[in-house]
């Protein structure tokens, strides 16, 4: 898959330390694999949880970190629409979030 907005992990991880091995692997499973439906997004990460047909949150760093994704599945694209804490996430609609 082709992750939209890499950039936005490493800034992320320049200010939460903490998240760089999390969000590393997490980058890593997603640009190896090619997905063509929400299926095949819980075979790779199955702690992911759907949100709808297209977007996905994944727990990073034990939960207290939560990414949201954008997947279109026919051009194998992932956006990342919102990296933030629990409590930032807590705050946001995750179904319209668009972070950056």
């Amino acid at each position: 898959m082709r992750i939209i907005k890499q950039v936005t992990l490493r800034e992320f991880w320049a200010r939460h330390p903490e998240t760089e091995a999390p969000l590393r692997v997490w980058y890593d499973v997603v640009s190896s694999v090619v997905w063509v439906s929400m299926n095949d997004v819980m075979a790779s990460l199955p702690r992911a949880v759907p949100l709808n047909g297209e977007h996905v949150r994944f727990p990073i760093f034990g939960g207290n970190y939560r990414l949201i994704t954008a997947i279109h599945f026919p051009s194998r694209v992932v956006w990342i629409k919102f990296l933030g804490t629990h409590a930032e996430y807590d705050r946001i609609d995750a179904l319209t979030v668009d972070q950056w």
